[in-house]
């Protein structure tokens, strides 16, 4: 795993970051759209949305299935597992320090204890 840790770019983050760049990936949650599809219900023209599905492209985010005269966009699940990782790798981190401040917490109840 830890070659997906390092495997994040800080491109793909960007790339994520854009609102309409968002609102394309959460449209394709539930499954491939075609640009024109995508364009309709975001209402977005097309050239501007496909400058969008390239840059989600270029960051590897999604990927592009020719069939017949029409291209269909879906997510990639390669990046999504990456970011999963890395926040969960930052989750672990949190709950051990907290873990830390509850023993901190408890041995100062204890000495105070003592102390009475």
């Amino acid at each position: 795993m830890m070659g997906k840790l390092k495997s994040i770019d800080i491109s793909m983050l960007s790339a994520l970051a854009e609102p309409k760049r968002m609102a394309i990936v959460e449209l394709l949650r539930d499954g491939p759209l075609t640009v024109g599809e995508i364009a309709k219900r975001l209402e977005l023209s097309q050239p501007h949305a496909s400058k969008h599905l390239k840059v989600l492209s270029d960051n590897g985010i999604v990927e592009v299935k020719p069939e017949a005269n029409r291209r269909y966009y879906k997510l990639r699940l390669e990046p999504f597992q990456v970011i999963e990782y890395w926040a969960t790798s930052f989750q672990t981190h949190l709950e051990k320090r907290l873990d830390n401040l509850d023993d901190y917490v408890q041995k100062l109840k204890n000495d105070r204890k003592r102390d009475e």
